[in-house]
């Protein structure tokens, strides 16, 4: 399974991203999607899930009403719009998927490599 992020990069506060992950080497539209982020000094934490269907996603507090994540099964790609951004949404981004498929995961086995974030304020 490869996962590769893009998207990322430097945005104002209150500006706006769109981050995707085209996933490959397995059938994409099978399996529950997440994001991820790491801030400088932080542990990793969660963002947002999507399940594989898409009908089902779940945010962390922190950015509930401001991201929202979707997919494109058609084109095994899984998105992050981030909007009204904060410079504490500086961090690295990752997709991360399961090994189980049709679940909602409890813990998430592949990784992309990231994507830097940053928000200047």
């Amino acid at each position: 399974v490869q996962l590769v992020e893009s998207g990322g990069g430097l945005v104002q506060a209150g500006g706006s991203l769109r981050l995707s992950c085209a996933a490959s080497g397995r059938t994409f539209s099978s399996y529950t999607m997440g994001w991820f982020r790491q801030a400088p000094g932080k542990e990793r934490e969660f963002v947002a899930q999507i399940s594989w269907t898409g009908t089902s996603t779940f945010y962390a507090d922190f950015v509930k009403g401001r991201f929202t994540i979707s997919r494109d099964n058609a084109k095994n790609t899984v998105y992050l719009q981030m909007n009204s951004l904060k410079p504490e949404d500086t961090a690295v981004y990752y997709c991360a998927a399961p090994v189980v498929a049709r679940t909602i995961p409890k813990k998430y086995d592949y990784w992309g490599q990231g994507t830097q974030v940053t928000v200047s304020s």
